[in-house]
């Protein structure tokens, strides 16, 4: 009798074991998948766990897109509402060479300039964002797997900048909303909203090298970088920490702003 409730106790636990293998777990209990726009909504208000599944499953096509286009509809609405032969005035009024450069040649500048503008404004949105997010994932890919050792691959930090740029499709609606706010010749398309300490400054009698770096201290700029920072963190894992990833962020990006600002103060 008791051999026989033995051999039955023992089937159970064989059974048991057999029943909990892998293959049988539930998929509930196994952490969900994010869908590409509960990722978009994610990166606004749950960066943390949003980035984390980014890390496991690195895609861009959807906020590659998204950005594209919002940026895209800017450029339109520039082209229509203002018109590139205003925007090349202004940067050329801006520049302060305008006085030294005879009426007649001004003129055939601007005309010319709004021509390549017209051009180079489309191809730079469409193009342009692609090749940059790709150079910057390089180098910070450069700094935190190079120097602070980190397992972390190009595509996940690939995939990490283009979420992360998602701040700028706000900013290009809100750019849109500006210039129908605005009137044609009051838009400053180097600095459109007004997010940033240069935006209260004059641009003509502000000095070049200032309004340059003021201009970069910009609300969405930091915003981008947080973001950049955490989804670092979520692909380093225990190996990066936040405040790592955050510095290999801040660091590049200083280097840029104060080259930029150098260069715009001396020419």
């Amino acid at each position: 009798m008791i051999a026989s409730v033995n051999s039955a106790i023992s089937g159970v636990k064989q059974y048991n074991q057999a029943d909990m293998t892998p293959e049988s777990i539930s998929t509930s209990d196994a952490p969900r998948q994010m869908s590409e726009f509960a990722r978009i909504g994610g990166v606004f208000f749950e960066p943390g766990k949003t980035f984390e599944d980014i890390a496991a499953r690195p895609t861009f096509i959807v906020p590659m897109l998204l950005v594209i286009l919002c940026s895209l509809a800017v450029t339109i609405v520039i082209s229509q509402r203002v018109g590139w032969e205003t925007v090349v005035r202004q940067q050329m009024e801006g520049s302060g060479r305008m006085d030294r450069i005879p009426a007649e040649q001004r003129e055939r500048s601007i005309e010319m300039g709004a021509k390549i503008a017209s051009i180079m404004g489309f191809v730079g949105v469409l193009v342009g964002p692609p090749v940059v997010n790709l150079i910057i994932a390089a180098i910070l890919l450069g700094i935190v797997a190079g120097i602070m050792s980190a397992k972390v691959k190009l595509k996940q930090v690939y995939a990490i900048m283009w979420y992360s740029g998602l701040p700028m499709a706000i900013s290009s609606l809100l750019t849109i909303v500006v210039l129908f706010l605005k009137k044609p010749e009051d838009f400053n398309i180097r600095n459109p909203l007004m997010f940033n300490p240069a935006a209260m400054m004059d641009p003509l009698s502000t000095s070049k090298f200032l309004y340059s770096l003021l201009s970069s201290l910009d609300l969405f700029s930091f915003w981008m970088m947080f973001l950049i920072a955490t989804g670092l963190k979520a692909a380093g894992g225990r190996q990066l920490t936040f405040g790592k990833a955050l510095f290999a962020v801040v660091l590049p990006w200083a280097v840029y702003v104060l080259g930029k600002s150098a260069m715009a103060g001396a020419f």
